[in-house]
């Protein structure tokens, strides 16, 4: 999709030369020239500016409708993308006739009046994985000042145009299934929530550096070429790089790509969908989910958390054992624990798939799941009565009080009844095994004679 997109933005190439740098290459770059954007393309140079009110007015596209790029915009991608509930991204950037800072590690700094364009379209049929709605386009832009500001644009339904928001934004967009329609809450952000990842502590632009874009990108000349290769041919950088350089320049390594160990995998993942907060002098934790950061020196494994979740010997990655992983239970939930906090409504299964198999390969003692407590708390009009199950061999204990388990507690051998409000707490134990977590359900039991009395309603 992203070469259909740019294909209409007809970028002057040159498919055949070489540089004597690199004499010997038989492969010509994917890009060999590029029109020179207007720096901030049509939008202000300072965040208190005035704001194209419409998409087709920020000089970003040529032709909206189709998604026509301005032919100086350079399309890139990234090896790890951001989770956003399941979008799909098309990008570009305006990069005015400056240098970029160029860094193998760590972030980039770019010149004032460069301009991110990111596009977010939605699969909206689950039946056809093509179908897809336009739903915004965000622009992060380097000021004047030094900072960023970002803008977002919302498409109208029939793709003639985007509209500048001036707030947030929540829409419930229907999405066919193989059996009827579901409907999926989509987050527009507002300026404000730009700011919150995009800070001077992060570097301001997130994703577009050595180790996401050390890939391989089809350009519109059918040629496939190395982004930073490309970039540097371009004269992007403040650095020229030597052909030799680009094998020993760092790379995140995608989810699925198996020539790359779980650990390299589960690292990437965490520094795109983390790191931009998660890093020294960032949010208030224990640990730096930057890549480039030695595991050793993390905080990820056995690291201690700030936030418990009420959980006993929780960590922010415990080793085997994914119920006491408090990063693992709030990046794999949508409840107001969620990480990341903003701008997230779905769960990333492919990449909670990811975390949940590193987490289990890491070396430790095997580990009990929490017992299932049948059924669920809630109100009840009359006694009930509560099963308990855990794996094979081990035994379960619990309590009605609301205190934690131990392994003198109450043995569960049989169904138990519940006649009053009660606090059932159950923790599995196995020789060999480390203990489960403790297991709860609240159970308000309304006698069904209280229920008829009228003085007690």
């Amino acid at each position: 999709m992203l070469l259909r997109h740019w294909l209409a933005g007809a970028v002057v190439l040159a498919i055949a030369g070489s540089s004597p740098a690199l004499s010997e290459v038989s492969t010509p770059y994917g890009l060999n020239t590029r029109p020179q954007p207007a720096v901030y393309l049509s939008m202000p140079s300072r965040a208190d500016g005035v704001m194209p009110p419409l998409l087709s007015q920020t000089g970003a596209f040529k032709d909206v409708r189709s998604l026509a790029p301005n032919q100086s915009l350079l399309p890139y991608d990234v090896i790890v993308p951001f989770w956003s509930d399941g979008a799909v991204k098309i990008r570009w950037a305006s990069i005015p006739n400056q240098k970029i800072k160029f860094s193998p590690a760590g972030e980039w700094v770019f010149p004032a009046g460069t301009v991110f364009i990111k596009t977010f379209e939605l699969p909206v049929d689950e039946t056809n994985p093509n179908l897809k709605r336009r739903l915004e386009t965000r622009l992060i832009v380097r000021e004047a000042a030094g900072g960023v500001y970002g803008v977002t644009y919302k498409w109208r339904p029939d793709n003639s145009d985007a509209d500048l928001l001036a707030t947030n934004l929540t829409e419930m967009i229907p999405i066919k299934t193989a059996t009827g329609v579901r409907t999926q809450m989509w987050y527009y952000p507002s300026r404000q929530d730009c700011l919150t990842c995009h800070t001077a502590n992060a570097g301001y632009i997130l994703g577009v550096k050595t180790r996401q874009l050390n890939r391989d990108l089809t350009y519109p000349s059918g040629i496939t070429d190395n982004e930073l290769r490309t970039w540097n041919h371009l004269g992007l950088f403040d650095t020229n790089l030597n052909e030799a350089d680009f094998a020993h320049l760092p790379k995140l390594a995608r989810a699925d790509d198996l020539s790359h160990s779980l650990e390299d995998r589960a690292r990437s993942y965490l520094d795109a969908n983390c790191a931009q907060c998660h890093r020294p002098r960032g949010t208030v934790a224990y640990f730096d989910a930057r890549y480039d950061t030695p595991l050793s020196k993390q905080g990820l494994i056995d690291g201690p958390v700030l936030i418990d979740q009420r959980i006993d010997n929780s960590r922010v990655v415990a080793p085997k054992d994914i119920w006491r992983s408090i990063l693992y239970m709030r990046a794999n939930s949508v409840e107001g624990l969620k990480m990341p906090p903003l701008a997230r409504n779905e769960i990333d299964e492919a990449g909670m798939k990811l975390l949940r198999e590193w987490i289990e390969s890491l070396p430790g003692r095997l580990v009990l799941p929490p017992p299932t407590i049948s059924p669920g708390g809630g109100n009840y009009d009359k006694p009930i009565t509560v099963t308990l199950a855990s794996e094979a061999g081990a035994v379960i204990r619990y309590t009605l009080d609301g205190t934690v388990p131990t392994p003198s507690d109450l043995l569960y051998q049989k169904p138990v009844t519940l006649s009053a409000p009660t606090i059932f707490r159950a923790k599995a134990f196995k020789e060999g095994s480390t203990e489960s977590i403790t297991a709860q359900e609240i159970f308000i039991i309304n006698n069904s004679a209280d229920n008829n009395d009228p003085a007690k309603n």
